[in-house]
C-alpha cells in the first residue's frame, strides 16, 4: 500500500564548504497544483534549477517555497614568520657597525621589515567542490521533506478514516430513525390524505398527490449513495498514494446528499441527523485538503 501524504512540511540540509557555510530549507503548504518556488544567491542557478527538478519528480501537489543562504566564515589570517630572513637580517645588523646616536635593532623593528611576516590567507573552495556540497544537500533535503509530509499523512489517514466511519455511522442511524419505518410513513401520508381530502381535490388528483409526497419524504436513494461514497472513501484510504483530489471530490459528494437528505427530512430525528452529518462532512472537506 502507497503511503498517504500530507501537502505541508519543512525541511533543512546545512553544511560547510572551505569557509563558506550553507543552508537549504524547504516550505511546502497546500496547493491545487504542483509550484516549485527557487530562491538562490546569484551564480547558483544551476544548482537552484537541480534543486527544482528533483522536487518536482518526487511531489505531485504542494506549494514548495525553496531557498538557499551562504555564509562566508570571516577568519584571522594565519601568521607565518620567515625565519630564515629574520635571521639573516639579524646577522646583516650585527656585522655593521652601529653609528653613534642611533639605537640598536630589535625584535620588533626587524619583525616591521617587510617579508619577515607574511599572512597566510585560506583558500576558497572550488565552486565544482561548493556545488558538488551543495547537491548531495538537496539529495537529504527532498529525502526529509518527503518523510515529513509522510508523517503528517499518517495522522491525516487516522483522522480522515474515523471520519469516513462517523459519517458511515451517521447514514446507518438515518436507515434505522424510527420516522423512516413503515408504519411512521404510513401514518404520515395518511394524515397528509386526510388533510388534502378537505380540499376540493377529485379523486385521482388526491392520488397523484400523496404518491408524489411519499416520493418526495423517500431518502431511500440519498442513504443508498452515501454508503457507495464511503465505500469509495475506504478504497482510496486503504490503496494510499496521491488521493486527495479524489476524496475532495467525495466531499462534494457526500455534501449534496447530505443536503438533500436535510431538506426531504419529515420529521426532527431525521433533521437532526442530517444535520450531523453535514457537520461531519464539512469535517471531512477541510481535512482532505491538506492531502496530496
Amino acid at each position: 500500500m502507497a503511503q498517504i501524504a500530507s501537502m505541508t512540511g519543512f525541511a533543512r540540509a546545512a553544511g560547510t564548504s572551505g569557509a563558506v557555510q550553507w543552508a537549504w530549507e524547504v516550505r511546502s503548504v497546500n496547493g491545487r497544483g504542483l509550484d516549485v518556488r527557487v530562491r538562490v544567491p546569484a551564480g547558483f542557478e544551476a544548482v537552484g534549477e537541480t534543486a527544482r527538478t528533483a522536487l518536482q519528480k518526487t511531489l505531485s501537489r504542494g506549494q514548495i517555497q525553496l531557498s538557499l543562504n551562504l555564509t562566508r566564515n570571516e577568519r584571522a589570517p594565519k601568521v607565518r614568520i620567515n625565519e630564515a630572513l629574520l635571521a639573516s637580517l639579524a646577522q646583516a645588523v650585527a656585522r655593521v657597525p652601529r653609528p653613534e646616536g642611533v639605537a640598536p635593532a630589535t625584535m620588533d623593528g626587524l619583525l616591521s621589515v617587510r617579508g619577515v611576516v607574511e599572512a597566510e590567507e585560506e583558500t576558497s573552495p572550488e565552486a565544482d567542490s561548493l556545488n558538488r556540497d551543495l547537491t548531495e544537500g538537496v539529495v537529504r533535503l527532498v529525502a526529509d521533506l518527503v518523510e515529513a509530509r509522510r508523517a503528517e499523512g499518517r495522522q491525516l489517514e487516522e483522522i480522515v478514516s474515523a471520519q469516513v466511519a462517523r459519517i458511515g455511522a451517521l447514514t446507518q442511524a438515518a436507515e434505522d430513525e424510527p420516522s423512516r419505518q413503515p408504519e411512521a410513513v404510513r401514518a404520515r401520508l395518511n394524515a397528509t390524505v386526510e388533510s388534502l381530502s378537505q380540499t376540493s381535490l377529485d379523486p385521482e388528483r388526491l392520488h397523484q398527490e400523496a404518491v408524489l409526497l411519499a416520493a418526495k419524504a423517500d431518502v431511500r436513494e440519498e442513504l443508498d449513495r452515501l454508503r457507495a461514497h464511503g465505500s469509495a472513501a475506504r478504497d482510496l484510504l486503504a490503496a494510499g498514494g496521491p488521493i486527495g483530489r479524489r476524496l475532495d471530490f467525495l466531499a462534494q459528494e457526500f455534501g449534496r446528499e447530505a443536503n438533500t437528505l436535510c431538506a426531504k427530512a419529515g420529521e426532527i430525528g431525521l433533521s437532526r441527523i442530517g444535520l450531523d452529518l453535514k457537520a461531519m462532512v464539512e469535517q471531512f472537506r477541510e481535512q482532505v485538503q491538506n492531502i496530496e
